[in-house]
């Protein structure tokens, strides 16, 4: 069997909500029924075969190419199987996302990994604002699961994250780790302003220094051996954080303003 695979084949000129493509959702079905699944876009409803060419059999093995930004919601509320994604993603990748594997070999838009309950999401390119966060007027973001992302990620990555772990190889913009609750946030790169913004507990891993505010406290340098049990954690992931060895940091604490108990931990 092949890889059941779509091919986009438009230029779409409004986003196209990809959540029916998911190896949930298909499993069982004819080529026939797949290629009538409707797609939202906008106000009208296209077949999937107005979108995609579609070839292959195995729909526990999606795989998208010639992707764009106008596809949203792929891999949403996935909880088997993979999804394999050649190009650029819209919003919502992986929304709710509870088992399986989703890759995309490109740059994901905003909310990726939102509400994200179990799996692996492997970003390959950049993340949008919000990646492992809540949706607008929800308090739940992440809540368990694995994100890596090779590149760099926006605004507020890990808003309101409950479990889980969100490891960034590149940069993180503002108000990372905002309001977040519990799990693990990773950044090699630079991290902007206001990082553990509101944060109650949880582990923050930064690689460069930065500049804290007010209420995130200095508790000195440590040696915390309980870091071995997380990186080798990290050891089969396909990520750079999977080589991390040393265990001697600087600890910070907070975010106090929120009578937080979170960690923010610098390595050397």
């Amino acid at each position: 069997m092949s890889a059941l695979a779509f091919t986009l084949k438009i230029k779409p000129v409004q986003r196209v909500d990809c959540s029916p493509l998911t190896p949930d959702l298909l499993a069982g079905k004819s080529a026939k029924d797949i290629a009538a699944t409707l797609l939202q876009s906008g106000r009208q409803q296209l077949q999937a075969d107005q979108v995609f060419d579609i070839s292959g059999n195995d729909s526990s093995n999606i795989e998208f190419s010639n992707s764009n930004g106008k596809l949203d919601f792929i891999g949403a509320h996935m909880s088997c199987g993979s999804v394999t994604v050649h190009g650029d993603v819209g919003s919502y990748l992986g929304l709710q996302m509870k088992k399986g594997s989703l890759t995309v070999h490109g740059n994901a838009d905003a909310y990726a990994a939102c509400g994200m309950a179990g799996g692996l999401l492997h970003i390959l390119g950049n993340a949008g604002d919000f990646i492992g966060g809540a949706l607008p007027g929800d308090r739940k973001g992440m809540r368990g699961g694995t994100v890596i992302v090779t590149g760099n990620a926006g605004d507020r990555a890990g808003d309101q994250m409950r479990r889980g772990v969100l490891l960034i190889e590149g940069d993180a913009g503002e108000y990372c780790a905002s309001r977040m609750i519990a799990g693990t946030i990773g950044v090699m790169g630079k991290v902007g302003k206001y990082v553990g913004f509101g944060m109650r507990h949880g582990t923050i891993l930064l690689f460069k220094p930065t500049d804290f505010h007010t209420t995130i406290q200095d508790c000195g340098h440590h040696t915390l051996p309980y870091l071995n049990l997380m990186f080798k954690s990290f050891t089969p992931l396909p990520s750079k954080f999977a080589h991390l060895s040393q265990n001697r940091v600087q600890k910070f604490g907070g975010d106090l303003a929120s009578d937080g108990k979170g960690e923010i931990l610098i390595f050397a």
